[in-house]
């Protein structure tokens, strides 16, 4: 999954596919070269982000979506909001990536369920300036797992087909970074609620724990150990700044992954 961020204040890029010709130009890029799915978001939800009025995130994201999908993309919408998803599905969006796994909007579930759209829910705790008062853990993996399963079924009682929900465990999102390392390292854990795992650990600041302080741009070897990780403890689909080398990275773990569970001794 490509990250295309149509904001002028992502955290990870300087806001420079603010744009909508280069958003465009740079998704089509990154499906040539090899990024089955490119997620488009409007609104910044880095820690201490400012909500965004929905008028606003769809001139954003409209713009960017219809193209891209005429170009045979296979587009997520990254939004919570219900009034986005359902004109972004329009538009050709197919998945809905909501950072709050359905928290923030009671109304979204019940359009991902008439849209028929797939849903990605993220693992959360409250709204982007007021996460870290609640990265409160007694066992997180255990937690993130039992919330992701709450989330599923808020997803299901609204009509959403199960084998249309991914879960996300939310690397960064109301998690120090000591969360988000133990998340990341019991990945394994979310296998009991069989549905497919995306994570998401690209340039994001819990990796400067282990690293030292480096601008998101400069995180690239980070997130390259993280992908590999995530690919080790049983993720799906990995969302990426940097398509091409993370490609490769996702190739070699797979095999080595591969190789590991076709072992005699495995």
């Amino acid at each position: 999954m490509g990250v295309i961020n149509v904001t002028p204040d992502s955290f990870s890029d300087g806001g420079v596919r603010f744009d909508p010709a280069r958003a465009v130009e740079d998704g089509l890029r990154m499906m040539s070269e090899g990024a089955d799915i490119i997620d488009v978001g409007g609104e910044s939800t880095r820690p201490g982000a400012d909500a965004l009025d929905a008028e606003e995130e769809l001139r954003r994201v409209v713009p960017v979506i219809e193209p891209l999908a005429a170009g045979g993309a296979i587009v997520s919408v990254d939004t919570y909001k219900a009034v986005v998803a359902r004109e972004a599905v329009a538009r050709g969006a197919s998945i809905v990536n909501d950072v709050s796994g359905f928290l923030f909007d009671p109304d979204l579930p019940g359009v991902a369920a008439e849209t028929g759209a797939a849903v990605v829910l993220m693992h959360n705790r409250g709204r982007s300036r007021e996460m870290y008062r609640e990265a409160n853990y007694t066992d997180v993996a255990d937690e993130v797992r039992r919330e992701l399963e709450a989330a599923i079924t808020r997803a299901r009682a609204a009509g959403v087909r199960r084998e249309a929900i991914i879960v996300d465990p939310g690397l960064g999102f109301a998690k120090r970074a000591e969360h988000s390392y133990e998340v990341l390292a019991r990945l394994d854990v979310l296998r009991d609620l069989d549905r497919p795992i995306l994570c998401g650990p690209s340039r994001k600041s819990f990796l400067t724990a282990a690293v030292g302080t480096k601008i998101p741009a400069e995180r690239e070897w980070a997130t390259a150990a993280a992908i590999a990780a995530s690919v080790f403890f049983g993720a799906h689909i990995v969302r990426v700044h940097r398509v091409p080398e993370m490609v490769d990275v996702v190739k070699v773990a797979d095999r080595i992954r591969a190789a590991a569970v076709d072992s005699p001794s495995a």
